[in-house]
């Protein structure tokens, strides 16, 4: 009998600390950012809403890039229940070709973190004025 209280009470005092999944505390506005087309050397800025979805407020812990072409910042101040917070990633467009990054965020009080994929392509100035006035000259 003594053994089973003890297992209730350790099972009920392990509950007690079990953190929270970030599903269950935080909202992102997209799971994938697309920035389409970009002209080379012109930095894209991605932002993404965080909405707080539980009952306490929701510190953002970190927004970390997938590498050094992209700086996030992010809401530093808690963000009350049913409040929103944001995100910013700017990609620094350098490398010419397809984006494929990803940025992780971690929030305060979760055991798991979110992921946001960052995607798109970064073309050559000629490549993206060349695709601008293309599309410029079809609404005409």
């Amino acid at each position: 009998m003594k053994r089973l209280l003890l297992a209730i009470a350790l099972l009920s005092s392990t509950s007690l600390f079990a953190q929270k999944k970030a599903n269950d505390i935080a909202k992102l506005s997209v799971d994938t950012y697309d920035f389409g087309k970009i002209k080379q050397n012109v930095p894209a800025e991605a932002t993404i809403t965080v909405t707080n979805v539980g009952t306490e407020p929701l510190l953002i812990e970190e927004a970390r890039p997938s590498c050094g072409c992209t700086v996030s910042d992010y809401t530093k101040s808690p963000i009350a229940p049913g409040k929103t917070g944001t995100i910013k990633a700017t990609f620094n467009a350098a490398a010419l070709g397809q984006i494929d990054k990803t940025l992780t965020v971690k929030f305060a009080g979760a055991d798991d973190v979110k992921f946001v994929k960052l995607t798109g392509e970064v073309l050559t100035a000629a490549a993206f004025d060349a695709l601008k006035n293309d599309k410029t000259s079809a609404k005409k």
